[in-house]
């Protein structure tokens, strides 16, 4: 071997070595920059999901109030159109009063124990429903709200459905009220013979 070839061989072999240690820096680089970028993306899916944990957590309270408005709003309906509850414990104090009434009882008392009585039972339990209807419609639109997530605002549908549910309770309570008195209509009168 000459002069000239171990030159060019001992060249050869420097830039060999300086392109390894080149390459070399470029992979520690590229590795650094991989566990930055793992780095990185482990913040981001930490603070995805405290951000989807906050968002649930906000999002069940508007669940659960909205459940309890249209709970105000439907005992609102029942207690216009009437339950099974009132039905039945109307035709308990018919049967009530038919039992205990006696073959003498003037006619002015059997109306009363076989029908009256019945009424009045009827009408209370859909006071009863009214009243729960104002009173779960009255929590959902002003104690839920004042403790509840700060600085989050109810749902306009919440609110609606709510209100929806006093008015119910509140034009149930009336009418509960008017036949348990006999306002619509009075007991009947039987004339005189």
């Amino acid at each position: 071997m000459n002069a000239t070839t171990k030159t060019e061989t001992t060249d050869e072999t420097a830039a060999e070595a300086q392109a390894a240690k080149a390459q070399a820096a470029e992979a520690e680089e590229a590795a650094a920059e991989a566990v930055a970028d793992d780095e990185d993306d482990d913040a981001d899916l930490d603070a995805l999901l405290a951000a989807e944990e906050a968002e649930e957590a906000a999002s069940s309270t508007g669940i659960k109030s909205g459940a309890a408005a249209v709970v105000a709003a439907a005992l609102g309906f029942l207690s216009l159109s009437g339950t099974w509850l009132g039905t039945v414990e109307g035709a308990r104090e018919t049967l009530n009063g038919q039992v205990n009434l006696t073959s003498t009882a003037s006619t002015a008392a059997q109306i009363k124990e076989g029908y009256v009585d019945g009424w009045h039972a009827t009408a209370a339990v859909g006071g009863i429903f009214a009243l729960l209807a104002l009173i779960v419609g009255v929590v959902v639109i002003a104690v839920v709200p004042a403790f509840g997530t700060p600085g989050r605002k109810q749902p306009n549908w919440i609110k609606s459905v709510a209100w929806g549910g006093i008015a119910l309770g509140v034009v149930g309570l009336l009418v509960a009220i008017a036949t348990y008195t006999g306002f619509f209509a009075g007991t009947p009168v039987v004339p005189s013979a």
